[in-house]
């Protein structure tokens, strides 16, 4: 890209908090935070992400609704009007890497148009102190956040865009100020990597414990993946990307992307902390304009409100962001019908199975046209950002589960005695228990019920937890529409399988959910 403005290179912190509040990007918090808007878009765009299709990868990616072809001309063409919007306008570059492990470390460079997102990414990659004379990125990330496509001319599905080639080892963004599209591109182009270099890449968080003994926790977005891994007893991986090579595992990135919605300060102190001093930027929470004090029980802007910090800013961190092989696997799910259990045990095939379906739920009003309880899959709990099949991370998944004998649990922090709207949700220190029981071994000994809808194994006893929590349909006051509900949920599970039925192993068919 030629005739440029002013290229601003790994710019500090300060610096780029001084660009962003002289370009009038943000307004300053008042514990120090960086507080930005996202204008129209406060989330991804999913049907707005594409990949070109070139002779490189095209055999790899498992084409169809979610992982999208764009014509590599088409792709061009439209690379040119970005470079030709961006000259004369300043841009911010940042290096760094994404990859705690260096022998699959990835060097990339972030290329923004506004000196918040070069902060944000700054935040949420691994940056080094000075970086290196001779770097060289291997991915670069172009991200014209103000310019809009015009889907006649560019062959876009709106005048948004992110679109990644593989063959150019480039994504290029535009059409939206949303930073989590730089995230989530890179760690699409790293799901797409790492298996082939035999890695599972994980949507997850991560800690250990004093005893080497690492917890994974897989979940989507509102299942309290962050919240469970931000344990002070456990020093913190990382809380949402990872590999799990021949060694262990390793975080992919050097910071956090917390939901900040009703955000405690009691149950999540250290997420708290992190996202009330200098360098955190958060996006579309309301605060007061006069004291600049934050309002994070507000959803005004949006429900998902975020903050983006160094993982610096967790004190009770892994020192290099790697540890050993996990022994526990906790699979998050937000159950909205009210019907999964609070925590249950899972055999190898069931994870597999779990892992799969990637289950939560949809609660009313979160979305339009949203009036009750709604059945999310995302397969590996994160479809959008796999580019291989789903069968090519399952495997993976097995194969570490059956090699290192991991204990596996799924864990349902959704509802309780009822669906959304009726029920209550599950007690965050409840789960804390059951979650901790289960991962320092305090379950191994207990003796289990089988539930008859789902095939899971329930506890019968947790300490530090009712013995009428445990077992879903009891806390029903009417146990005849709970019956009616799992039912209804069991089906849902089992049409969702119907699509890897077919290449799924005969281990996991054999778990497979079958409505009664």
């Amino acid at each position: 890209m030629r005739e440029l403005g002013d290229v601003y290179r790994n710019l500090s912190v300060a610096a780029l908090y001084e660009s962003a509040l002289h370009n009038d990007e943000g307004e300053l918090g008042a514990d120090g935070q960086l507080i930005v808007e996202t204008g129209e878009h406060t989330g991804r765009s999913p049907k707005d992400k594409f990949f070109v299709r070139e002779p490189g990868s095209e055999q790899h990616i498992d084409w169809g609704e979610t992982n999208r072809e764009f014509p590599a001309q088409r792709f061009d063409a439209l690379f040119q009007r970005v470079a030709d919007y961006l000259k004369g306008r300043n841009v911010y570059v940042l290096d760094g890497y994404v990859g705690a492990d260096e022998r699959y470390r990835l060097p990339i460079r972030v290329i923004t148009q506004e000196a918040w997102q070069s902060l944000f990414a700054r935040d949420l990659f691994i940056v080094p102190a000075e970086p290196p004379q001779d770097f060289s990125p291997q991915f670069t990330v172009i991200d014209a956040s103000r310019f809009q496509a015009e889907p006649s001319r560019d062959g876009t599905r709106s005048s948004t865009f992110i679109l990644v080639h593989f063959g150019r080892r480039m994504v290029l963004i535009g059409g939206t100020r949303y930073a989590g599209e730089i995230k989530k591109s890179v760690f699409t182009i790293m799901n797409y990597l790492m298996p082939l270099r035999g890695v599972l890449p994980m949507h997850c968080s991560a800690n250990v414990g004093s005893a080497g003994d690492v917890a994974i926790f897989f979940g989507l977005s509102g299942t309290g993946k962050t919240t469970l891994s931000a344990d002070t007893h456990r020093p913190l991986i990382g809380d949402d990307e990872h590999g799990w090579s021949h060694d262990g595992v390793f975080n992919f990135e050097g910071g956090c992307y917390a939901k900040v919605i009703r955000l405690s300060q009691t149950a999540e102190p250290e997420i708290w902390s992190a996202t009330h001093r200098f360098g955190t930027v958060l996006e579309n929470v309301s605060f007061d304009p006069k004291t600049r004090t934050l309002d994070l029980d507000s959803q005004a802007k949006t429900e998902n409100t975020r903050a983006a910090y160094p993982l610096e800013f967790i004190p009770n961190m892994v020192p290099g962001s790697k540890a050993g092989h996990p022994t526990t696997i906790i699979m998050l799910t937000a159950d909205a019908f009210g019907v999964l259990p609070p925590i249950a045990k899972l055999s190898n095939a069931q994870a597999m199975y779990h892992f799969l379906s990637g289950y939560t739920a949809k609660v009313a009003g979160t979305e339009r046209g949203v009036t009750e309880p709604t059945a999310t899959f995302s397969t590996c709990f994160g479809a959008p950002f796999m580019v291989h099949h789903p069968t090519v991370y399952s495997k993976l998944l097995g194969e570490r589960i059956a090699r290192h004998e991991v204990e596996c649990w799924l864990v349902n922090t959704g509802w309780s005695g009822g669906p959304y709207g009726v029920g209550k949700r599950m007690s965050i220190a409840h789960t804390r228990a059951m979650v901790n029981a289960a991962i320092e071994g305090r379950l191994r000994d207990a003796s289990f019920r089988a539930e008859p809808f789902f095939q899971l194994q329930i506890p019968d006893d947790v300490p530090g937890v009712p013995r009428d929590v445990l077992q879903p349909r009891n806390v029903w006051p009417d146990a005849e529409r709970y019956d009616e509900s799992a039912r209804k949920l069991a089906r849902l599970f089992a049409e969702n399988f119907r699509k890897f039925e077919a290449q799924a192993s005969p281990e996991v068919r054999a778990v497979a959910i079958r409505p009664t």
